[in-house]
């Protein structure tokens, strides 16, 4: 998938490093979280905002496929493209780029929901108007 979408650019600090020098790899899903809540701050979505209406935003499922691995000191762009796959359910489809090479580091597709106050799936308004019905 071409993710010609929202992008956010980032870099590798040391401390995301383990032993190996390279970024560990529950690193790369802050990253990704990241990017996905830019993405919709960027779309007029306030994560505030729905949580003090008791509306919480929740990661369904993740799938990761690690091609490469960032160093220290790596700048990068993170992508995220959107899909509606059901009426409660949506896909965020993300890659992270080496910013020098263009290389791919990651590819991952997120499957996400919202739950209202009584923990039902529920997508408010506001979700609607971006992932379409």
């Amino acid at each position: 998938m071409d993710l010609n979408g929202f992008k956010t650019e980032l870099a590798v600090r040391d401390y995301e490093c383990d032993l190996q020098g390279i970024v560990n790899n529950s690193v790369y899903m802050n990253y990704l979280e990241h990017a996905r809540h830019e993405f919709l701050k960027s779309s007029g979505i306030d994560f505030a905002a729905l949580a003090a209406r008791k509306i919480n935003l929740v990661v369904v499922r993740i799938e990761a496929d690690y091609k490469s691995s960032l160093v220290p000191g790596d700048q990068f762009t993170v992508s995220v493209q959107y899909e509606r796959i059901s009426p409660l359910r949506f896909c965020f489809h993300q890659e992270i780029r080496r910013t020098s090479d263009n290389r791919l580091i990651i590819q991952a597709k997120v499957i996400g929901s919202a739950l209202n106050a009584n923990g039902r799936p529920e997508l408010p308004k506001e979700l609607e108007d971006i992932f379409g019905r």
